[in-house]
């Protein structure tokens, strides 16, 4: 089997192409030219990867792209990722993470509608919720341009399937996590910086609200449902999540607490990290994934933060000597 990943370097892709490695996977990844490399995040199987040049803002070079790794799968991971990014550019964010996924939909019906498409769609789309917890009927109502993106993105994905009878499922993935992530999403942010005041590094973490829910996970967890939603003989959309939510608060005061700290001393609200529209309540309803794809998330809250807290001690702690 043969995959082409978009998105392989980040913290997705990355696990994504680590599993499918260890399924015998042919595994290409679609990167744009860069003066700086970012493989961070795959160099430890850099080797064993393909690569191909591309960009989700260029039609010709998907289309070529494809062709040159044949794929029998196409995960499109690939997109801007980070909410806040998204007000400062809307229209990028768009043209990503949006309009870059008809783009690939078009290269793979006009070159073989056999190919298998993951599209990687996002609990951001719910936004204001309409009902708790949020399932894969649970209507739309996005408040950033990301969510209004990803949106665009996860409705073009059900319409190839539909119009063109095409096998293309979208996972509507709740909030993941990794020692992976990025130091800019919050969850990375608090256990890093917890591990740095452990250490004398710094002395004073500055976060916005504190009271924000959501739903978090193991991103290594959640690669494996999407393999799962491409084995399926009918594509269709999931929701996949742990099915408990908390707060902020909860995610750090279980770090601080991790390092034997007491957060209160070391926390405090900076307005500048505050969204201009709050995404309040985000708990998913992953039955159906349970029940089609046989898919359960193996990592808890508590595992998960103890997992991304030990890996950014030991790091820091490393660097520190």
């Amino acid at each position: 089997m043969r995959a082409l990943i978009t998105g392989i370097t980040g913290q997705d892709g990355s696990y994504l192409a680590d599993f499918l490695l260890e399924k015998g996977y042919e595994v290409y990844g679609m990167v744009r030219r860069s003066s700086v490399e970012n493989f961070i995040r795959i160099e430890h199987i850099r080797d064993k990867l393909k690569f191909v040049q591309a960009d989700l803002l260029d039609q010709l070079s998907i289309i070529d792209a494809v062709k040159e790794s044949r794929p029998d799968e196409i995960y499109n991971l690939g997109a801007m990722s980070f909410v806040p990014t998204s007000w400062k550019q809307p229209v990028l964010t768009g043209e990503f993470t949006g309009i870059g996924v008809t783009r690939v939909l078009e290269a793979m019906r006009h070159m073989d509608k056999n190919i298998k498409f993951y599209q990687a769609s996002s609990s951001e789309m719910f936004g204001k919720v309409r009902e708790v917890p949020q399932k894969e009927t649970t209507p739309f109502h996005p408040r950033s341009p990301y969510g209004v993106a990803k949106a665009y993105g996860h409705y073009m994905t059900v319409n190839y399937r539909e119009s063109y009878d095409m096998h293309c499922s979208s996972g509507i993935l709740f909030n993941h996590e990794s020692p992976r992530r990025g130091l800019e999403f919050v969850t990375r942010k608090v256990t890093y910086h917890a591990a740095m005041i452990k250490l004398g590094l710094t002395d004073v973490l500055y976060l916005g609200n504190l009271d924000s829910k959501r739903d978090w996970g193991y991103a290594k967890d959640y690669v494996e449902a999407m393999w799962l939603m491409l084995q399926q003989d009918k594509a269709d959309d999931f929701v996949i999540s742990t099915q408990e939510t908390h707060t902020v608060k909860e995610w750090v005061e279980t770090t601080f607490k991790c390092l034997d700290l007491d957060w209160e001393k070391y926390v405090k609200m900076d307005p500048q990290f505050l969204r201009p529209a709050e995404v309040d309540l985000l708990v998913g309803d992953s039955s159906k994934a349970e029940k089609v794809l046989g898919w359960k998330p193996k990592v808890n809250f508590a595992k998960l933060i103890e997992i991304m807290v030990k890996t950014d001690y030991d790091y820091l702690k490393s660097k520190a000597l």
